[in-house]
């Protein structure tokens, strides 16, 4: 008699390769909700936390490996230098100011030209006054000879100091038609043209930094009422500037 084998009974539970399949599926989805959890932004914490940033100024107590191109240590080190070397150099142009007022003065009282030529310090530099009989004849623009003494003494000084120098031209409030001077415009300046024309060619001086202005009548010092005021009011002045105010100079 024969016996019949019973078929065997499949192992119990998941077939083996479900069970890897399961893991695997598994952990892809654990990586895709982390990833999903990662990009979700509480905007609220995220303000807290750039605030408390802003608040602890995390960046100065740990500050970047990377060296800056200008520390502000350093961008402050370099302001002062500046301010020390701008204070230097005022202090080195004011005092070569000063010593040339010192030495127009002196040549003046050596040369007895004190009531001719006023030699004063302003806010806008040396100013240098030259009463008309100084230079010209009345009416002229041309430079007289007795004059050149105390031009050279100005030439000489400028080139030792690179400053600007204004030269204005004024006379009195009487007519003139001429024709080479129409009006006391022409005639202003030409008389401030030719004082710059003999400083630069005697002394061989860098013609830009002079201006020439003529103001004919319009800038008395006194009213024109007579003789002694007319004579103070034609002049010329030569204003050797102040750095400071070399602008304000060049529009005034």
């Amino acid at each position: 008699m024969k016996f019949k084998k019973r078929p065997q009974k499949p192992p119990k539970g998941a077939p083996k390769w479900m069970v890897t399949f399961s893991d695997l599926v598994t952990l892809v989805l654990v990586f895709f909700i982390l990833l999903f959890s990662m990009s979700q932004i509480d905007m609220i914490k995220f303000k807290q936390i750039a605030e408390s940033f802003r608040d602890t100024q995390i960046l100065d107590y740990y500050p970047s490996i990377i060296p800056m191109e200008n520390p502000p240590e350093l961008e402050q080190v370099e302001s002062e230098e500046n301010d020390d070397l701008g204070a230097a150099n005022r202090f080195e142009e004011e005092q070569s100011l000063q010593n040339l007022l010192s030495e127009i003065q002196k040549f003046l009282e050596e040369n007895g030209m004190e009531d001719i030529i006023l030699a004063n310090r302003t806010d806008r530099g040396v100013v240098l006054v030259l009463n008309e009989q100084v230079l010209f004849e009345t009416g002229e623009a041309e430079i007289i000879g007795g004059s050149n003494a105390f031009l050279d003494k100005v030439g000489s000084l400028l080139k030792n100091i690179p400053n600007l120098v204004k030269v204005e031209g004024h006379t009195d409030d009487r007519p003139i038609t001429t024709y080479r001077y129409p009006s006391n415009w022409e005639l202003s300046a030409a008389r401030s043209s030719s004082v710059i024309r003999y400083l630069v060619d005697h002394y061989d001086l860098d013609s830009t930094r002079f201006i020439a202005v003529g103001y004919g009548e319009t800038r008395p010092i006194v009213p024109n009422t007579g003789p002694d005021n007319w004579e103070k009011n034609r002049r010329v002045e030569i204003v050797i500037s102040d750095p400071k105010y070399t602008e304000q100079n060049l529009d005034n």
